[in-house]
């Protein structure tokens, strides 16, 4: 790393939300084009500055700063350019001047200690004495806390979100506990904090450092689905993690649970440890699904039936007896869950069900857990639906963990039957929120499809719901007659029952081609993209075609996919802005695709009127297209496929990947016209049953495999479907079997 030290003569550009800053800096003998992040505006100030030289092809060498340290000016000359430079308020070059020529080379040390011998200046009163100290200390306030931070390992990206949520307490406050960090700053996990804190000292067994250990163990099996985690297992990780004896963690586990911070209880003879807030979720989703689903309704099946036959005539529709059931039931009961794979009339029961409801002068809301799926619905029933952030109205949070919504139990949802599509996809912490919501007397239909892989947030709500017996649930097994045509529908069911797919058959919409090896599968994965299906069947790749893989790395997953893809559709070229943030190369014309819920990006929708709609939002899986990169204003803008245009700075493309391909898991909600899929090893957790009819049922058109076939067998045998720790089945059934006994009294 090289350094050099020297003043800044100039600021070209500076971001002030993000500090990204363009700079010329006179250093010894040479002025250089400095690029990087400051905490403030450095302008005029003597900067010893860390990092290497790059040659821009636009702007040619210029020095890209990873570190700096500042450097207070020594000289008598300096200083007054200091003091002149417009940093301290309150003094101007005549000032300057003035205050040099009387305190000399103890300048800095009078404003800074003696602030009140600045009167002593023609000019000076009190007050502007005042204001001239305040914002030099603001100034080494500032200037110190970056310094601390950057000596602790915290980069200056890092340490401008860390200033602005504790301003000049920064310093004590990590000193106290940095592991507060992991509560307050999103994007610093436990593993920075623990090397901050190994750096300022902080001991092993801090007990700071051991509740956020454990908090860290119990957000990981969230991540990975899990609700809570048995006590055993979580006294061996965290112990592992931290390097602590049992006794240790155990300790801080009861004082955590006396805080309310973590719940401990047992289930079926285990005990087990929730994080609190999935507990609370837990417990309130059971609770409010047992009260909705006690409302007893003033109509009968006769009432209905002579409703659903105008529905049919109107329609000229004939349903079947499994469908008129799910539709009489979902009329007569609180909750009813309605579930099936693709063909099996899924829509044509929501659709007899709104024309019902509307003929008994009920309002209806639709909704779905991702914007692709809410627009699907939209399409499917002519009716609009709005993704459930949308719907609850959120309110603030740059993580799930911390978000509110407006509607809840003080401001419910004004309407009498909510239908929502994709359950599936719903953790347990979005339906706690979504109960919240719901009047008392509302009914709640949720629609989806058991067999797909479960929610990415921790829960199997879906699962647990059907599994309790509590609530009334219609399974659609019946393939109807129009979706018989279709291989990918057929195939779909096949694989969910064990079987292998039927491919290749003349005019179908089912293929799959044999490669030997994963150089061959990935080669012909990015002919099929780029050229033979877009010649074949008149495709647009970017747009219409999608390739899942199910893991994200090796020569066939998604990171090194999309690498090959974007050389192959959207080569480097003069015309094209680009930038290059971490391992991704972004450009215009890229697919991108939001990794995480933003709920406070704003977007616009300009409409063909040239009037423009506004919001805010923008959700995990949303997938988008690169139009433009300001490389002066540092921002990237992608319009999303809903049409919403979102500004992106460039230190927020950590938000963004290219998504020419995309895992499984990623595409759940989604619909796309043709996808491909590699059929390739994998681990065992990954090539299973439910992500292969996951990935089948995502496609429209056409499917197309590429690969071995033996990995296509090992995928529908391996039926083994992770086993989540999640308790809402246990609770449901137990409420169920207390009231059965309450009754017997």
């Amino acid at each position: 790393m090289e350094s050099l030290k020297g003043t800044i003569i100039e600021t070209i550009f500076r971001n002030n939300e993000n500090g990204y800053t363009v700079a010329l800096i006179e250093a010894e003998n040479e002025i250089i084009t400095i690029t990087g992040v400051f905490g403030t505006d450095v302008t005029s100030e003597t900067l010893e500055i860390f990092g290497k030289r790059v040659n821009h092809p636009k702007y040619g060498e210029q020095f890209k700063v990873e570190m700096y340290n500042t450097v207070l000016p020594s000289s008598l000359e300096q200083i007054e350019n200091y003091l002149s430079s417009g940093l301290i308020k309150g003094i101007g070059k005549f000032t300057a001047k003035k205050i040099v020529e009387k305190f000399k080379e103890d300048t800095f040390n009078i404003i800074h200690n003696n602030p009140e011998k600045l009167t002593d200046v023609e000019g000076i009163g009190e007050i502007k004495a005042s204001m001239i100290s305040k914002s030099f200390t603001e100034q080494v306030d500032i200037k110190e806390i970056m310094m601390f931070l950057q000596n602790h390992g915290i980069s200056t990206n890092y340490g401008i979100k860390i200033y602005k949520e504790y301003g000049k307490n920064t310093i004590n406050i990590i000193k106290e506990n940095p592991y507060k960090l992991t509560d307050d700053i999103y994007g610093i996990g436990f593993k920075l904090a623990d090397k901050i804190a190994f750096s300022l000292g902080v001991e092993k067994v801090s007990p700071f450092r051991i509740e956020s250990g454990i908090k860290y163990t119990l957000m990981e099996y969230a991540a990975n689905g899990h609700t809570y985690v048995s006590m055993d297992i979580l006294l061996e990780k965290v112990s592992s993690l931290l390097d602590i004896s049992l006794d240790y963690a155990k300790n801080e586990i009861g004082n955590m649970a006396f805080g309310g911070k973590i719940h401990i209880e047992t289930i079926n003879d285990l005990k087990v440890v929730y994080y609190i807030s999935y507990h609370i979720a837990e417990v309130n989703v059971c609770k409010n699904l047992i009260n909705l689903a006690n409302i007893e309704f003033n109509v009968s099946e006769k009432d209905i039936i002579p409703l659903l036959k105008q529905i049919e005539n109107e329609s000229s529709i004939e349903l079947t007896d499994m469908q008129r059931k799910a539709v009489i039931q979902s009329i007569i009961n609180g909750i009813t869950v309605i579930t099936g794979g693709p063909g099996t009339g899924k829509t044509t029961i929501i659709r007899s069900m709104i024309g019902i409801f509307e003929k008994l002068n009920k309002k209806i809301l639709l909704c779905a857990p991702t914007g692709r799926a809410a627009k699907r619905m939209t399409e499917s029933t002519g009716k609009d639906s709005k993704t459930i952030h949308r719907l609850l109205e959120y309110a603030y949070g740059e993580n799930d963990s911390n978000l509110s919504f407006n509607k809840n139990e003080d401001t419910p949802l004004n309407c009498d039957v909510l239908i929502v599509d994709e359950m599936s996809m719903v953790d347990i912490l979005l339906m706690n929120n979504l109960l919240k919501a719901i009047r008392k007397g509302t009914r709640l239909i949720l629609v989806g499809d058991i067999d797909q892989l479960p929610s990415v947030g921790a829960g199997n709500v879906l699962s647990d719901i059907i599994k309790s017996n509590t609530i009334k649930t219609i399974m659609l097994d019946k393939i109807f007659r129009q979706s018989l045509g279709s291989m990918i529908v057929q195939n779909a069911h096949n694989i969910n029952k064990g079987e292998l797919p039927i491919y290749n058959k003349k005019d179908t919409d089912f293929f799959f081609m044999r490669a030997n090896n994963n150089t061959e599968i990935a080669e012909l994965l990015v002919e099929l993209y780029k050229d033979r299906l877009p010649s074949k069947y008149n495709l647009n790749p970017v747009k219409d075609i999608q390739i899942l893989s199910p893991m994200k790395k090796g020569d066939v997953g998604v990171i090194e996919l999309n690498n090959r893809l974007q050389e192959a559709v959207n080569p480097p070229n003069k015309t094209k802005k680009e930038k290059t943030f971490g391992k991704y190369t972004f450009r215009v014309g890229d697919k991108v695709m939001q990794t995480k819920n933003n709920y406070q990006v704003e977007w616009i929708i300009k409409n063909p009127d040239n009037s423009t709609q506004k919001g805010e939002g923008i959700y995990n899986g949303d997938i988008g297209y690169i139009v433009f990169i300001d490389e002066i204003e540092q921002e990237v803008f992608v319009e999303f496929d809903d049409g919403k245009e979102v500004v992106y700075p460039f230190n927020q493309l950590d938000e963004l990947i290219l998504s020419y391909a995309t895992t499984v898991h990623k595409s759940q909600g989604s619909e796309f016209p043709v996808i491909i899929m590699p059929m390739v090893w994998g681990p065992p957790m990954l090539l299973t049953r439910n992500l292969f009819y996951t990935a089948i049922t995502r496609a429209k058109d056409l499917v197309v495999l590429v690969g071995i076939e033996k990995y296509m067998k090992l995928m529908i045998d391996n039926n083994k479907i992770d086993k989540r720790n999640s308790a809402l089945d246990h609770r449901l059934s137990s409420v169920l079997n207390n009231y059965e006994m309450l009754s017997m009294y």
